[in-house]
């Protein structure tokens, strides 16, 4: 099946148009919701999570659709609400089993070990065991980079951080997982 193909303009005329908002947010959805998922995925870990906050982020993106005004494309105005939702998910998670930010990374290969979900083999869960020993932000800009082969210019839209800042974290990102592989051979 071919997928219809996705002009952004169009489908912001049908989001402030009361009569086709609810076509223009199906495809919205239906545009976004594997990168989003994807994502999601790889900040809080769990399925069943990602596709609980990804439910979040259409519905704030829904409930909000009128105050966004286009500054940003949409992708990066969905981005950013997922991003925050995660971050809120796992901040509560963090909060709710009294898990220091030190013991975070710990916690987090925890939940990654006992996702059924993960289907990847041992060096895919070393490469992820790896990534969540990374602080926070290296590990955001590295997901982004690596794996969605985003560039820095949309990152730096999406997170609000310079270009070389983002270069710079994802170098010590590459450096620091080059340095836990190596370690744990």
């Amino acid at each position: 099946m071919e997928k219809s193909s996705y002009s952004e303009e169009e489908i912001l005329q049908q989001l402030r148009n009361p009569k086709t908002r609810r076509e223009g947010f199906a495809k919205l959805v239906a545009e976004y919701s594997e990168r989003l998922y994807r994502q999601i995925r790889k900040m809080v870990l769990s399925h069943d999570d990602a596709n609980d906050i990804l439910q979040e982020v259409f519905i704030k993106a829904w409930i909000n659709i009128d105050n966004f005004r286009g500054e940003a494309k949409l992708s990066t105005w969905l981005y950013r609400i997922a991003i925050n939702e995660s971050i809120t998910f796992l901040n509560k998670l963090r909060a709710q089993n009294n898990v220091s930010i030190d013991e975070e990374d710990t916690f987090l290969i925890n939940r990654l070990e006992s996702d059924t979900y993960f289907d990847g083999d041992e060096a895919q869960k070393m490469l992820q065991k790896a990534i969540l020993t990374l602080p926070y932000k290296q590990r955001l800009v590295f997901q982004m980079k690596y794996f969605d082969e985003m560039k820095y210019e949309e990152m730096s839209d999406i997170l609000g951080t310079s270009v070389g800042a983002l270069k710079a974290s994802y170098h010590h990102a590459v450096k620091k997982i080059e340095n836990f592989l190596s370690d744990h051979d």
